[in-house]
């Protein structure tokens, strides 16, 4: 019992367990992967939670939370706005655009720069989860494109869709007519 008893502390006694470490060498420790990911959470959660910790009393910081938030709704508003406005009032609207058609050229480059800075870095992460999603979406082409051959063989209008093959059972049970009490009413409904 000895030697045995030495193997097993061996592998597996003084707080190691030789197979687990090993194990955890290829595959993460799940329970402990989980307390890391634990762990992050809440250490964003706490930073997220620390920024907003102070109370922010000035008339300046509320201003400017406030101007933080108007830019999309103001855009999104606007342009809706305007398309109003050019079927309420065409020549109102008309006028406008005439001044609009005398700003310069590199004033539309200035105003291009500053959109692309501010809506730059949510239209690249709605970009690669659209990317994500097409690559998803085509590497099921091959299924989709098989399931479509299978349905189509099944159609009615297919050649030999119904023939049993080899199997006598089958072409019997086919041809012979069973009990349908549907059938039978609607022929008696007919007679």
């Amino acid at each position: 019992m000895g030697l045995i008893e030495r193997i097993f502390t061996t592998v597996f006694g003084g707080e190691r367990n030789v197979i687990r470490d090993t194990v955890e060498v290829f595959r993460e420790n799940a329970e402990a992967g989980a307390q890391r990911a634990h762990a992050v959470q809440g250490q964003a959660m706490a930073q997220y939670g620390a920024e907003f910790a102070h109370p922010r009393h000035g008339g300046f910081d509320r201003f400017m939370d406030g101007l933080n938030r108007l830019p999309r709704p103001m855009l999104a508003l606007g342009t809706l706005g305007l398309f109003v406005t050019a079927m309420i009032n065409p020549l109102w609207f008309a006028e406008r655009m005439q001044g609009i058609a005398l700003v310069p050229e590199p004033l539309w480059w200035l105003l291009g720069v500053i959109v692309s800075f501010y809506f730059g870095a949510r239209q690249q992460v709605k970009s690669q989860e659209f990317q994500r999603a097409i690559v998803g979406t085509i590497t099921r082409v091959p299924q989709v494109v098989e399931n479509i051959e299978t349905l189509r063989k099944l159609r009615a209008d297919t050649p030999r869709v119904a023939d049993t093959g080899a199997d006598s059972r089958l072409a019997l049970a086919a041809v012979e007519p069973s009990d349908n009490p549907a059938l039978d009413a609607w022929r008696r409904s007919r007679a």
